[in-house]
């Protein structure tokens, strides 16, 4: 047998520890996106495939939650803005922060979720909460279809919306909600390989969160002066405003708060995807 041979064979993958980047391979990813789309197939399909209404859970869910933050928030707490129809100020905001949750919470179990498969066969691991974020979006989108359908009815019926060139700025401001909790999701998936309390945490700080930041009320509503210079650290703040302000035309715009979040947005996103890559390298030996 002739090792040189051997030696000398061109070889169609080379499998190696470490990125060009440090940070994320994307022509790797790219390599493998035909199995990036089966995850997204299968995050979409399995979810509902055995109950009886299917996909119509997906505009369900923000509907009914809709109904109830009307009741206890609108009605009882008064804290919806004035001028503004209550339900679509809920609906957006739900849908908004359902998004941003869903894909935090996913995405921070990256690593005990597929333990299995990562020690099986080898692919990027970046793939799965990059899956995670795809199949999201097309849940996202059906439910922005279903408060698009409202939002026009507010706005060329009833005229009860009045909408500005900020809505605009929606498609950036949703990439940065996204990127935020991309980032944060890594970074606790990371962590959750040696410290596997942080999946209950993450859990129970997901929901906690929801009422820091302004799904529930706007930031000009004057029952919460006392506590808006809290409530602003909060980076997601001034990005909810600026989506709900472009399209309902009510809320506070920050340029400082703004800079703020996408500062925060910026260091998470980098953050998590170091670690995260550092941690796949020997996370099996953890998990």
């Amino acid at each position: 047998m002739n090792s040189g041979s051997a030696n000398s064979e061109d070889w169609d993958i080379e499998i190696g520890g470490k990125t060009r980047t440090g940070i994320l391979d994307l022509k790797e990813m790219w390599r493998y996106r035909d199995l990036m789309l089966l995850f997204v197939k299968r995050d979409i399909v399995v979810v509902y495939k055995q109950t009886v209404l299917g996909p119509l859970w997906f505009v369900l869910q923000p509907l009914f939650t809709t109904f109830i933050f009307v009741v206890l928030f609108g009605r009882i707490a008064g804290l919806s803005p004035d001028g503004v129809p209550q339900f679509a100020f809920y609906l957006i905001g739900i849908t908004l922060w359902s998004y941003f949750s869903e894909t935090l919470t996913i995405t921070s179990k990256t690593f005990t979720d597929n333990a299995n498969i990562f020690g099986k066969v080898y692919f990027p691991r970046a793939i799965i909460p990059v899956a995670k974020l795809c199949s999201g979006f097309l849940k996202f989108l059906m439910q922005f279809a279903f408060f698009f359908v409202f939002w026009l009815y507010y706005v060329l019926y009833t005229k009860q919306i009045t909408p500005n060139w900020f809505v605009l700025l929606s498609p950036i401001v949703l990439l940065l909600i996204v990127l935020m909790s991309l980032g944060v999701g890594l970074i606790v998936s990371s962590l959750t390989t040696k410290y596997r309390d942080l999946t209950f945490l993450v859990n129970f700080g997901v929901q906690l969160m929801m009422y820091a930041t302004p799904v529930a009320y706007s930031m000009s509503n004057a029952k919460l002066s006392r506590y808006m210079k809290w409530i602003w650290i909060n980076p997601l703040t001034s990005l909810f405003e600026v989506f709900k302000y472009g399209f309902l035309g009510k809320g506070v715009i920050s340029p400082w708060w703004l800079v703020y979040s996408v500062a925060v947005t910026i260091f998470f996103v980098i953050a998590g995807l170091i670690i995260f890559n550092r941690v796949e390298r020997r996370f099996i030996d953890t998990v």
